[in-house]
Formats: C-alpha cells, structure tokens, sequence
C-alpha cells in the first residue's frame, strides 16, 4: 500500500516561490491501479515522483506499506527503492546499449551471475513480447517497443508498485492501447500496484481502477471510475469528462443557433446521464413505449466501463408535458440523471 499524507512542494523560482503541491493526502491499496490526472502544472508529475522520493516533499510523510520513507537514511532508502520501479515518457533508454543490455543493466552491481542475469532479461523480453529484438538497438525501436524495453527494465527488481509518469503521451493512439493492455496484463498477472499520471482521460478510462484529480497542487477530486465519469464534481473533472465524449457538441450547435436543436411549443432537449451501475434498461424504446412521447436522438455516447454502461444520450423530446414529467421522473428513479438543454414548454421547472 502507497500512503501519501499531508505532501506539500514549493519550487524557488526567479519570480519567487511557487507551491506545486499544497496538502496533497493519497491512498493506494496493493494491486490497485490508480490514476492521477491534471493539465499541466498541476503537480501530478511531482506527486508521482515523491512516491519514491525522486522528489523530496517539503513537509510530509511518504509510506511504503508500514515503513515511512521519508524518514529512511539514504542507504535504507535505497534499498526501499528497489520495491518501487518508474517508467517514463521519454523512455530514458542507453542509445549505444542493446535491448538486452538495457534490461540487464540495474541488474549487473546485484551480485547475480551471468545465468541468473540472462534467464531473468529472457523471461522479461517474453512478457513485454520483445524477444525477438534483444539484439536490436534503441534507434531501430518503435515508441511503443522502446516503452515495453523500459517496462522490462523496471520489472527487473521485481517490485511491487510501478510508477508510469505519462508513459503513453509519446505514442499513437493506437501504440498506446496495446502499452496499457500490458500494464494492465501486468497489474493482473504478477500483482504490481499501480500509479499512473496522465492527462489524458481515455486513458485512465482504459485500464484504472480509481482516479485522482489534481488542480493547482491540490487533489480536488477522487473516486472509482463509474463514479467520476457518470458524476463528476469538480469543475475540471467536468472538463476532462466531457473531453472524452462528443455529447457537449450540443452546447456549440446551441450558442450558434443551429437548426438541428430548434424546439417548438412542447418539445424539450434533454441530456440523459448514467449515475448508477445498475442502469442496464433500454431508455429510448422503455420511454416511448410506456409515456408515448416521441424521442429523437442528436448525439449518444454510451460506452462499457468497469462492466457497466456508462455515458448519454441528448434528445429532442415531444409530447404533452405530463407525459414528459412523468418520463423524467421515471428516469430519476432508475438511477439517470437529467439536464434539461432547451425548453420551449411549460414545465421546464419539473424538469430540472
């Protein structure tokens, strides 16, 4: 388990001092994948580096399970270390050394034999399926084979967190699909705890378990993710929601008075939004079959997260207002949530 508690950095700058993180409290439980996401500047960079005091916080306390790292000697600290392996966005990989090398190399001051360095390298190159490039050097590599080099090489201690400090920002997105499946083949398969920092929420869509929000310094928010991408809080957990959906277009057809959301006397546009895990039922034919109301879809982003159905749909809806009242409110008690976009009717209140 990863516990942050009460971190707080300041940088000394030629303008004067700058807090990057401000009181930043953090739990990680073991085989969790946790992520952390923020624009830039956010400290998220910095957070993920105190874990293992690559950053030294100003105040506060880091613990690795039980053990306090920050109040370790050097000697002590390294050894700790070996616990804890980093992956970055530039790979950070020896150009004149091969793949091979480059794995073995924080193997070689270990006291292991040539046997044990060589079956260890081997059985990492077939996890990361680069076997067949042990040979090869780092500028005959793709992005994506270069990160799978440097994941090997972090393994290497067999360590029981690894931190990954925007690990796919460099690659296509289709290079990082296949980096985060094996993250998460790793998480799941050799048990290793998780941190990873991005700014990007397809990403932490793609294989977290929780996530952290950072926002000047600070953890503004933090959740499963069911939760944060069906009922996000802080303004920028909106923000970085709404970035992964195309539902928010209706806002720009809105301000430009666009034909395609025009409503008439007794139409609406609502948006639905999923709250609840258990929200399985199909809307659309339920709605116009039981309320006879008539529903045309503009935009619809439903996608699959954690198992269950999460996203919207925004509808220009038709009918007589009881019958819309009484839709709404059946969607509210199935766990869907409602933001009504434009109403030229009279019940716009029992809507809201």
């Amino acid at each position: 388990m990863i516990r942050l508690q009460g971190i707080e950095k300041t940088f000394q700058t030629k303008d004067g001092p700058l807090p990057v993180l401000q009181g930043v409290d953090l739990k990680v439980e073991d085989g969790e994948i946790y992520g952390i996401i923020g624009f830039s500047g956010a400290g998220k960079s910095t957070l993920i580096r105190t874990v293992n005091l690559l950053e030294r916080p100003d105040r506060g306390e880091v613990f690795l399970d039980d053990i306090c790292l920050t109040n370790l000697s050097q000697k002590e600290l390294r050894k700790e270390r070996h616990r804890i392996g980093m992956i970055f966005q530039q790979f950070q990989l020896f150009a004149s050394r091969t793949v091979f090398e480059n794995v073995a190399f924080p193997l070689r001051h270990t006291g292991r034999s040539s046997e044990e360095i060589t079956t260890k390298v081997n059985d990492l190159l077939n996890l990361v399926e680069l076997s067949d490039k042990k040979d090869a050097y780092p500028s005959e590599l793709s992005g994506g084979q270069k990160q799978r080099v440097a994941i090997a090489r972090a393994l290497t201690t067999d360590p029981e967190v690894l931190l990954s400090d925007e690990a796919t920002s460099a690659l296509d997105p289709q290079t990082t699909k296949s980096v985060l499946k094996l993250l998460k083949r790793i998480n799941t398969e050799l048990g290793v705890t998780i941190i990873l920092v991005t700014h990007e929420m397809d990403v932490i869509k793609e294989i977290c378990d929780r996530v952290g929000v950072m926002d000047g310094g600070k953890l503004v928010e933090e959740g499963d993710i069911f939760q944060i991408f069906s009922n996000p809080q802080a303004e920028i957990t909106k923000n970085f929601v709404e970035s992964t959906m195309n539902l928010s277009a209706v806002y720009d057809l809105l301000a430009e008075d666009s034909p395609v959301v025009k409503t008439g006397p007794g139409e609406c546009i609502l948006r639905f939004r999923y709250l609840e895990k258990t929200t399985s039922e199909p809307l659309i034919s339920s709605l116009s079959r039981e309320y006879g109301i008539e529903i045309n879809i503009l935009f619809a982003n439903v996608e699959i997260v954690q198992g269950h159905p999460i996203g919207g749909l925004v509808a220009l809806v038709g009918g007589p207002a009881a019958k819309i009242r009484g839709a709404v409110s059946y969607l509210k008690n199935i766990g869907v949530g409602v933001e009504v976009i434009r109403d030229d009717s009279v019940f716009r209140a029992d809507c809201a």
